[in-house]
């Protein structure tokens, strides 16, 4: 029988930090949740899962931002502006260029959002990739749902690194 003196051993172990790495250990999460995914399950059900991941989040918003407003339906334009008031600690926009059409309303925007630092820390995560998948889900969902135009697209276009931000097109199908 082996004789442990718990007193000593919990000196040993003790670790006196009060602020741990969470957002890292998060990371490190994330990072190994998608590849573990893509192993198991295939690209097809990871970026499906990430997707709803996203719209589930996207869902929520809008619904909050439906009640705090009194109201079902937003122009593009206010949806954007409110949207992205009540995600400014999450996001940050700037609208680049905007393509108007007789079927569709196309942004192109810079965004830097809170998913660019973890995926920039990470050797297999990579910008407009995968993990990504999160915001498209939620973009799409809560314009389309917020505006109730039936089809609402957010695509990855570039990284741009000197601004820090990805160049991304958002596309409102009228």
């Amino acid at each position: 029988m082996v004789d442990i003196n718990i007193d000593e051993l919990n000196k040993k172990l003790n670790n006196p930090i009060k602020k741990f790495a969470s957002l890292k250990g998060f990371e490190i999460i994330a990072e190994n949740l998608v590849y573990k995914i893509y192993d198991l399950f295939g690209r097809n059900a990871l970026l499906s899962m990430l997707y709803q991941i996203g719209k589930g989040t996207g869902e929520t918003i809008s619904k909050r931002i439906k009640e705090k407003y009194g109201k079902d339906v937003f122009q593009i334009e206010e949806a954007l502006q409110i949207l992205l008031e009540e995600l400014k600690d999450y996001y940050s926009v700037q609208i680049k260029d905007i393509e108007m059409s007789e079927d569709k309303i196309r942004l192109i925007i810079e965004n830097r959002c809170f998913l660019r630092e973890p995926i920039k820390d990470r050797e297999r995560l990579k910008l407009g990739k995968a993990f990504c998948r999160i915001n498209k889900g939620y973009f799409e969902s809560a314009f389309t749902d917020l505006t109730k135009i039936k089809k609402v697209d957010i695509n990855y276009l570039e990284n741009d690194e000197e601004k820090d931000v990805c160049i991304e097109e958002l596309v409102f199908y009228l």
